[in-house]
C-alpha cells in the first residue's frame, strides 16, 4: 500500500504469482478487516508504523546507509507528539520539544495518513502489516539504489522494468491508473516486499524498538 492525496493505493498479489489487482481506496478500514478475517497473509505499507518519542529510530538511520546516494528519500519519521498538531506551526514547535530538531514540510503532509494508520494499528497486527520503503525495496531489486528519480520518465521506466518479472501485468495497471502512476509503482514495490515476508525472506532494519504504544519501529525490504 502507498498513500496519495485522496487515500490509499493497494495492489493486491498472490504470494507465489499470478494476476495483480490495483485498488483506489479512501481509507484503510477495509484492508485491516481483511487481514483480521485472515484474507491477506502479509500487507506492506508505505507510511511509518511506530513513532518515537524523543530521539530518532535506528531504523531510518540504517535505511539512509542502505540507499547511499538516494538516503534522501528517507525522512526522519515525526514524533508522537505531532499527531495531535492543528498545523505544521504546531507540529514544529511539538517536534522540536519532543527530539532538539524540526520537522520537514514533507513529513507534516504525511502526519494525516501517519494518524489514520497509527490508530488502527496494535501490536498484535504487526504480525501481518509491516512497514516498507519502495525505494529500498527497489534498491534490493536492483542489487544497487537506483540513479534515476521516479517523478521522471526514465525513472518510472526503470522501476516499471523492475518490478516486470515478480509482476507481469503491472504495465496494464500502470496505464489504467496513470494519474498516480508513481504511486501505483511505490505500491507494488511494497507488495514485492510484502511477498517476502510472507515467505521469510525479508529483511528487516532497525533495532527491534517499540515505541509507546508497543510498536516496533522496523522496516522491511
Amino acid at each position: 500500500m502507498d498513500g496519495y492525496r485522496d487515500g490509499w493505493v493497494v495492489v493486491t498479489a498472490p504470494i507465489t504469482g499470478g494476476p495483480s489487482t490495483v485498488d483506489c481506496v479512501a481509507r484503510l478500514d477495509p484492508l485491516i478487516e481483511r487481514v483480521r478475517a485472515g484474507e491477506v497473509r502479509a500487507v506492506g505499507i508505505d507510511m511509518p508504523i511506530g513513532l518515537p518519542s524523543h530521539t530518532r529510530r535506528s531504523s531510518d538511520g540504517q535505511l539512509r546507509v542502505h540507499l547511499g546516494a538516494r538516503r534522501s528519500s528517507i525522512f526522519p519519521t515525526p514524533p508522537r507528539a505531532v499527531l495531535d498538531a492543528v498545523d505544521y506551526r504546531d507540529a514544529l514547535v511539538r517536534a522540536r520539544d519532543a527530539t532538539g530538531v524540526g520537522l520537514s514540510i514533507q513529513a507534516w503532509n504525511l502526519v494525516a495518513k501517519i494518524r489514520e494508520l497509527d490508530a488502527l494499528m496494535t501490536p498484535d497486527l504487526q504480525a501481518r502489516i509491516s512497514e516498507a520503503h519502495p525505494e529500498s525495496s527497489f534498491a534490493e531489486l536492483a542489487g544497487t539504489p537506483l540513479a534515476s528519480r521516479k517523478n521522471t520518465r526514465e525513472g518510472r521506466d526503470e522501476r516499471t522494468q523492475l518490478l516486470l518479472a515478480s509482476f507481469p501485468d503491472v504495465g496494464e495497471h500502470l496505464d489504467r491508473h496513470g494519474s498516480v502512476v508513481v504511486d501505483v509503482l511505490d505500491a507494488y514495490a511494497a507488495a514485492w516486499t510484502a511477498r517476502r515476508i510472507a515467505k521469510g525472506t525479508a529483511k528487516w532494519f532497525g533495532d527491534d524498538e517499540r515505541d509507546a504504544r508497543g510498536l516496533r519501529m522496523t522496516v522491511a525490504v
